[in-house]
């Protein structure tokens, strides 16, 4: 007899309670920032601009993500710094608890060596590779050169540095070695088919001894997705909810990397500003971010716009100077920090003029309770500041500089100031060694030979001409020159430097790849030496500080452990400051007038510009002189950036700078 069945009835899952979430995250977020964390699965672009919270998004997108039941082993974080996914992992942490511990999170490059190591054997890639160093690199690059007799080719030939340079920008950008050798350094064009040849043999001793350099990391990744299949499938698999942060400042290589990855899903969010795309020198490009949701069909685009760093008026010139962007994602941003001064416009006779400014406001700015640190000058390329430098160690003002190395210690700066300190002091034997140097044909022992018949000699030239052997003729060339020099002395600093530059051009052209940017800082140094009338004065305010005690470590007066920073724009990106001086605002200095010449350079300065106008909390000050110096047509009118021709007059106050008592160097 069979028993008799009841039934019991399951009810669906739809039916079911939701999931609770652990946080309140209405609460913790404003509506922008809760609508981009709590998206749905499927592609989405974060346009976060400046000082919107974005990586308070980010941190919260992870908590919710795991919130919400996703395996946290199935997030991947890609960042730029190793620094910035530890912290965002922390901070995670802190709302969600441990389990962000197994969030794969990391750079682009960690990543992808985890993953070589993994899958890699597929495309002949070892477990055991090593990875070389840049300097590593270049040595094999070096050894690949000489054993090809590149080295001894009678034709100038790039050096390693310069050929790994073009190398990486090749790869990153997924551009021919052609394309960028001719517009990189296009005075080594000629050398194209060896450059080639070259690439070709740096390429095969890797690949015979298992090496991998920085770039072959993403490389390598990249043709492991394309050519094999199964791989591609388990990586995805394992990611399926994909994070980029600061994806603006991604490359080609890069970008076609987060596609790959995400071949078996879509679930890709990626963060950024297109308004602060500006590193486009290291191969990073602006049509990433743009063109986004075209890599991705169906993306949704969150817009981050609440600005939690600057005052309304910073913001209001900010959203004016982006407005005129020929291309980008329309945002506006706002604060509720309503109320501030106006950003100043501040004219200057010249440059000295606009350096005694920015002292002087700098020790009111000081005496009203901001602090030095919470103060910084900025500006387009690190030999703009030289000049302020010189002033801000004048008023015993302690400062660090970011961005480059400090102008008066670049090797051709210093090489063409020895030249002038010989002739103004013979006895400089640290001056002498450094001009010796450069001689062709001498060496240590020559040099210590010269520099005793220097001494005893009543006229240096004539120990020059003395000094015979095979370097006979370079040094009659550099007695020539000194005694040419010594008669300039006589005339003016910028007639001595003009005279040592013309020396000195064939040796900067066979000592340095990048000359034609170096010849742009020795352009400048004339510049300044224009602003003096006696050559022992000129070389005193280069010497307020000695080369190896550097001006950072000035100590202050008081507040010992204040430093006011300068800082190329570049280097100031993610940071702020109270109150923010942008100097050389100048058509020509600022857009460069090397950017001019492509619509794309252009815009690119215009981004940096709205990155500078954006690091200020509430004070903001635009420095340009106006009247500079050019060298081919002497002392010139200038006019302030044409990133200011469109911005109302309402939103700028303008401030002439007097003399008092009409002294100074103008």
């Amino acid at each position: 007899m069979e028993r008799p069945v009841k039934t019991y009835v399951l009810k669906r899952s739809t039916d079911q309670a939701p999931r609770r979430l652990m946080i309140d995250y209405a609460a913790a977020l404003n509506p922008q920032q809760l609508a981009a964390v709590t998206a749905g699965d499927g592609p989405a672009l974060v346009i976060a601009g400046a000082g919107s919270g974005k990586t308070r998004t980010l941190v919260y997108r992870v908590a919710y993500l795991i919130d919400s039941g996703v395996d946290p082993s199935n997030i991947l974080l890609l960042t730029f710094t190793r620094k910035s996914a530890q912290e965002m992992l922390e901070r995670a942490a802190e709302l969600i608890g441990a389990s962000t511990q197994r969030v794969c999170g990391g750079t682009f490059h960690s990543v992808a060596n985890v993953l070589l190591r993994r899958y890699g054997r597929s495309i002949g890639v070892e477990p055991a590779f090593t990875i070389l160093d840049r300097g590593d690199a270049e040595d094999l690059i070096g050894l690949c050169r000489t054993q090809l007799g590149f080295n001894e080719k009678t034709t100038r030939f790039p050096r390693k540095g310069t050929i790994m340079e073009l190398f990486s920008k090749s790869e990153n950008t997924l551009r021919s070695l052609e394309d960028v050798l001719l517009e990189e350094f296009p005075h080594f064009a000629d050398h194209l088919k060896e450059l080639t040849k070259l690439h070709h043999a740096y390429r095969v001793a890797k690949r015979q001894k298992q090496l991998l350099d920085y770039d072959d990391l993403l490389v390598m990744l990249r043709q492991l997705l394309a050519t094999d299949e199964a791989a591609r499938t388990a990586i995805s698999r394992q990611y399926r909810y994909i994070l980029v942060d600061e994806y603006q400042d991604t490359n080609r290589l890069q970008a076609e990397v987060v596609r790959r990855l995400a071949a078996t899903h879509d679930n890709v969010m990626v963060v950024g500003d297109d308004s602060q795309s500006i590193y486009a020198f290291r191969g990073a490009t602006f049509r990433n971010i743009m063109e986004f949701p075209e890599l991705f069909p169906g993306t949704t685009v969150y817009k981050l716009e609440e600005n939690y760093r600057s005052t309304q008026p910073i913001l209001n010139l900010a959203n004016t100077i982006i407005e005129e962007a020929a291309e980008k994602y329309t945002k506006r941003l706002f604060t509720r920090k309503v109320d501030g001064p106006l950003p100043v416009l501040v004219e200057a006779a010249g440059e000295n003029a606009q350096s005694r400014f920015v002292v002087q406001k700098i020790l009111e700015l000081r005496e009203e309770g901001v602090s030095l640190s919470e103060m910084a000058v900025l500006f387009r390329s690190s030999f703009h500041s030289f000049d302020l430098e010189i002033e801000l160690s004048r008023a015993g003002l302690p400062f660090i500089k970011r961005g480059g190395v400090k102008f008066i210690e670049t090797a051709h700066v210093k090489d063409v100031l020895a030249h002038v300190r010989v002739v103004a002091n013979p006895l400089d034997q640290v001056s002498w060694h450094r001009v010796l140097m450069l001689v062709d044909g001498v060496g240590p022992r020559k040099i210590q030979d010269l520099l005793a018949l220097i001494a005893e000699a009543d006229r240096p030239s004539e120990a020059l001409r003395a000094g015979g052997g095979r370097a006979g003729r370079a040094l009659k060339s550099l007695a020539d020159m000194l005694d040419g020099l010594a008669a300039a002395g006589r005339t003016s600093p910028a007639a001595c430097i003009a005279q040592v530059y013309e020396y000195y051009l064939p040796i900067l052209k066979d000592q340095y790849d990048d000359y034609p940017k170096r010849m742009r800082d020795l352009d400048h140094l004339h510049t300044i030496a224009e602003n003096y009338a006696e050559l022992d004065e000129f070389l005193a305010d280069l010497a307020l500080e000695p080369p190896d005690s550097s001006i950072v470590d000035v100590e202050a007066t008081e507040h010992d452990d204040e430093r006011l920073v300068l800082s190329t724009i570049h280097s100031a990106k993610g940071l702020e400051w109270e109150a923010v001086f942008v100097i050389w605002v100048v058509d020509g200095r600022f857009p460069s007038a090397y950017s001019v010449f492509t619509d794309e350079d252009l815009e690119e300065e215009r981004r940096l510009f709205y990155v500078a106008v954006t690091r200020a909390r509430r004070h903001l000050f635009l420095t340009y002189p106006i009247n500079v110096y050019d060298k081919t047509s002497g002392m010139v009118l200038s006019k302030p950036s044409r990133f200011l021709h469109s911005v109302p007059t309402d939103l700028l106050e303008v401030l002439a700078v007097v003399e008092e008592g009409g002294h100074g160097r103008g």
